[in-house]
């Protein structure tokens, strides 16, 4: 598998706060990768990291080839990045933020597709509803949704099946499952240790803004097959 994010010697830091230290991993297309850690173990900043959110303090990102800074238009088209719940615009029904950011991406024929995946998520009650008068968890997807838009190569989500009801949740986790078998590369930041356990084709673990932990798919299927063995009690020994 070819990979479609590789960062090198990553680190990211605030005056003395070290974030993110030589942190160098790849992502290949195919792959549903959870990431997981302690809270302010540096998930979130990652993301934003190769996001172009967040500049780095030292090391290298490429998506596809691409710088997220300095190629910043060429890279975003490469990639999606969920929406958090708080951005969205409250004004707009879900309909109308799904039709508005698939013009801005130059991909309107992404709209029926995108209605499509709403319904499967249990939106079509509010699809038409102004987003502030939505509850959490109708955010979340609509989120969710956006990022997913005209099926990018490269998906990032912070905690996605936050606020998801258990349908909705199964919905998603069978959705990203069949982006990653179509060939992209989806990394997800979670808690949800079910979400990585069962669905996700490798786990990385976030320490203390060190990169600790990478079980791949062999590492997991042995994980799997052992009934003495799960990955909630070998992330708090390596988390120590």
């Amino acid at each position: 598998m070819m990979p479609l994010l590789s960062i090198e010697a990553l680190d990211l830091r605030y005056g003395a706060s070290v974030v993110l230290s030589d942190l160098s991993l790849t992502v290949a297309t195919g792959e549903l990768v959870a990431l997981t850690g302690a809270n302010g173990s540096g998930k979130s900043s990652l993301l934003r990291c190769i996001a172009g959110l967040s500049p780095t303090s030292a090391g290298r990102i490429r998506i596809d080839g691409l710088d997220p800074i300095q190629d910043a238009l060429a890279a975003r088209r490469r990639f999606g990045l969920a929406v958090a719940p708080e951005l969205l615009p409250p004004l707009l029904s879900p309909r109308e933020c799904l039709a508005l950011f698939a013009e801005a991406r130059e991909c309107p024929e992404a709209l029926a597709p995108a209605l499509q995946r709403a319904e499967a998520l249990r939106m079509s009650a509010w699809i038409d509803t102004p987003v502030g008068a939505c509850s959490l968890g109708t955010r979340q997807k609509l989120g969710i949704l956006l990022g997913l838009l005209g099926d990018p190569p490269l998906l990032l989500l912070d905690e996605p099946v936050n606020g998801l009801d258990p349908p909705a949740a199964w919905a998603l986790k069978q959705l990203l499952a069949e982006r990653a078998h179509a060939g992209a590369a989806v990394l997800l930041a979670t808690h949800a240790i079910g979400l990585a356990e069962r669905h996700a084709t490798r786990i990385l673990l976030l320490h203390q803004g060190r990169l600790c932990r990478d079980w791949d798919r062999d590492s997991l299927a042995a994980l799997r097959a052992d009934p003495e063995r799960s990955l909630e009690a070998e992330l708090v020994a390596a988390m120590g």
